[in-house]
């Protein structure tokens, strides 16, 4: 536990700029405060004290303006900047080191039963203000704009934008479409494409 702790802090302060020590994240972050909330309801959920999740989730609700269904599923070092107004359903599943703004729901879309919320992948940034709706899946290394609604599943390394969000721009290298898959890869190459 301490140990997701540290690495919780460490990722705050490496993603957010107004935050310069451990202790501010301890005392002011209401982001990570709710994310240890819900931590907490999620051990209590997966340990049959199903009741008590749920109690303490509303009171966590209350206290932090974020809602995350104790059932959720949600990797390591995930970070809630601006913590206020974040709703996060129960059958959600958030991979590792993922980022929300504030007013994000990740949602359903009125089916009932069975998963009905989004999966997102790992090392996704979700804007403010955005709306991800039902059992779809956004890829890894996805960044959603502010104020998107995504109702289809998102490809890995892309960035969507608009209502309905569809793709602006892919983060893959072009230059490696020019390169047989069997050959290695030339250093030059490899270092042009990380830029």
């Amino acid at each position: 536990m301490f140990e997701t702790i540290k690495e919780d802090i460490a990722s705050v302060i490496a993603r957010d700029p107004s935050v310069h020590s451990a202790k501010e994240v301890l005392l002011w972050h209401t982001g990570m405060h709710a994310v240890w909330a819900y931590r907490r309801q999620h051990w209590l959920w997966e340990h049959g004290m199903r009741g008590l999740a749920t109690l303490l989730a509303r009171l966590s609700r209350r206290r932090y303006g974020v809602e995350i269904a104790p059932a959720a599923t949600i990797g390591k070092r995930f970070m809630i900047d601006h913590g206020m107004g974040i709703v996060i359903g129960e059958t959600a599943i958030i991979g590792d080191d993922c980022l929300l703004y504030q007013g994000v729901t990740l949602g359903m879309t009125g089916k009932h039963g069975g998963k009905r919320h989004p999966t997102l992948g790992n090392n996704v940034m979700v804007g403010a203000g955005t709306i991800v709706l039902g059992d779809i899946h956004v890829g890894d290394n996805v960044k959603v704009a502010a104020g998107s609604v995504v109702v289809h599943d998102v490809p890995a390394d892309t960035t969507v934008a608009g209502n309905p969000a569809h793709v602006v721009r892919e983060r893959t290298c072009p230059m490696l479409r020019l390169i047989p898959l069997s050959r290695d890869i030339d250093e030059n190459i490899r270092w042009s494409c990380a830029l």
